[in-house]
């Protein structure tokens, strides 16, 4: 083998995208059997994955997706790429239904077939649930979601699990088969899937991942990456209000806005909503593919959208929101405004007391915020008597969320009253926050009720948590920045300031009992 020769095995070796043009041949949507070129969808997933291959070593990651935009295709050509150039490797396939499994092992089957004879490795075994590569002592194995015990006994380096939104038995292969990848460098998990409701196993999984509190990313793919998913526009073609909108916030093509009207229709059958399920199927966000069947949520997905891309100039005094949190699910997040402006928002897991106060002192002495709302529920109080021991009391402020608000007529309580002017806020445009994923679901999680009095009352986090839905800790930082106007601040950041201190005294009196009474036995 010469210079050249080598060269060219290494690069196909070592990048997939020029591997799949070269080596690998799927079927097209038209039947046609063609090299494998990545589409927009594919290019963008696989540098996410090789992005965090980079940085940790392994793969973990989700993909919430439209339907047919290549990303199973995306994963078995990198399985394939991957059994077929090391030795001891193990892929399994995992999917909703027998028909799907087998047909992403005939594509694996396929790319075996059509491969180059100098590159195609030889079969050691193959029949309907594996294909191994003998020499290598590679290969794939199959299953479906209705075996509950599917895969236990297996060691696996390379997992795909797909339309995992559809699985039945989740949760057991949740502690069966995943467990039987090793936590290893060079292992990968892969899950995707289009949106099945909220609560089930994958709306779980996406959620934390978004919140940056496991160890897996989410990889978002709109359905309007896809070349064809177009047709072409009638002559007396007019586009309508939401229409208008969409082509706005995405950059749409008139095209593309005839070829979703056309998938509405499709979807409207059987009393179906189409709008709806056209969200589902084939989502712009990942707010509007994880959809509350039959619910309203307080602050719509479009509001938000339109806040994440609109522009607008900062003025006034800078305000800080802080939500606190300890360990546990919940992220402490913190957030900037100044005006119509919502910006650096950060969001913390596993930060105790002290951590969260050296945050919030830092940006106090670099940013010099006029005030900084801190929730006192939980170690929130905690915090505040600290910043306040520390010199903040004329900046810091606590907030009970729980406490009457300003408009007693108007507001069930103050967490109600902060989030109806975080609205108030977002449909007066222009206003503009991070363009962020993980915010604009927080924001749109949230249900609401009115009370007897008809006052406006907001879901509680634990309540949030009970339908399967996490807690809104961006939004409730946000909402913390409209917690007061400046000119309410002088006489109720005193009483907030009064509870967040009895709150503290009690905690301290707590420990001062639990000191007295257990002291001798520690």
């Amino acid at each position: 083998m010469d210079d050249r020769e080598k060269a060219i095995r290494q690069r196909l070796k070592d990048d997939l995208e020029h591997y799949a043009l070269k080596c690998l041949k799927i079927r097209s949507k038209s039947g046609e059997i063609k090299p494998f070129v990545f589409n927009r969808a594919q290019k963008y997933g696989h540098a996410k994955l090789e992005e965090q291959k980079k940085k940790t070593g392994r793969v973990r990651a989700l993909f919430l997706k439209g339907r047919q935009q290549g990303i199973s295709t995306l994963i078995g050509g990198r399985y394939y790429h991957i059994v077929t150039h090391n030795f001891g490797t193990q892929a399994f396939i995992l999917t909703h239904a027998l028909d799907a499994t087998q047909n992403l092992f005939k594509m694996a089957q396929r790319y075996q077939e059509n491969c180059p004879a100098l590159l195609r490795p030889e079969i050691g075994a193959s029949n309907s649930k594996e294909l191994i590569f003998g020499r290598l002592d590679s290969g794939y194995k199959l299953g479906t979601a209705e075996n509950k015990s599917v895969g236990r006994s297996s060691t696996i380096q390379l997992f795909h699990g797909s339309e995992v939104a559809f699985w039945a038995n989740a949760s057991e292969h949740a502690k069966g088969i995943l467990q039987a990848v090793p936590d290893s460098d060079g292992t990968e998990i892969i899950l995707e899937s289009t949106a099945n409701g909220v609560g089930n196993y994958f709306h779980q999984m996406w959620q934390n991942a978004e919140a940056g509190i496991s160890d897996y990313i989410a990889i978002f793919v709109p359905w309007y990456w896809q070349d064809e998913y177009q047709k072409d526009v009638p002559v007396d073609f007019a586009l309508e209000n939401d229409e208008i909108e969409l082509k706005q916030h995405y950059s749409l093509s008139d095209k593309q806005i005839v070829w979703r009207r056309q998938k509405i229709i499709d979807l409207s059958v059987n009393g179906q909503d189409g709008t709806k399920a056209f969200k589902q199927e084939y989502p712009c966000n990942s707010n509007e593919a994880f959809q509350l069947t039959g619910e309203d949520t307080y602050i719509s997905s479009e509001v938000v959208m339109a806040a994440r891309k609109g522009q607008a100039d900062p003025y006034g005094a800078l305000v800080v929101g802080v939500d606190p949190a300890r360990f546990g699910d919940d992220r402490t997040s913190i957030i900037r405004r100044q005006g119509r402006v919502a910006f650096g928002l950060e969001s913390y897991t596993k930060k105790d007391t002290m951590e969260i106060v050296g945050l919030v002192q830092k940006i106090i002495e670099k940013e010099n915020p006029r005030y900084v709302f801190v929730d006192v529920g939980g170690l929130g109080a905690g915090v505040v008597d600290r910043l306040h021991e520390l010199g903040h009391r004329k900046v810091v402020v606590g907030i009970n969320a729980g406490s009457k608000p300003l408009d007693e007529k108007k507001y069930y309580n103050k967490r109600a009253e902060m989030w109806g002017q975080c609205r108030e806020w977002l449909l007066d445009s222009p206003v503009e926050i991070p363009n962020i994923d993980s915010l604009h679901a927080d924001l749109c999680g949230v249900k609401y009720s009115f009370d007897s009095n008809s006052r406006l009352k907001i879901e509680r986090k634990e309540d949030m948590k009970k339908r399967g839905i996490r807690s809104s800790d961006e939004a409730d930082a946000l909402n913390l920045t409209f917690a007061y106007p400046s000119s309410a601040l002088s006489d109720s950041a005193t009483a907030e300031s009064k509870i967040a201190a009895k709150i503290m005294s009690k905690q301290k009196q707590t420990r001062r009992l639990k000191d007295q009474r257990y002291g001798d036995r520690r």
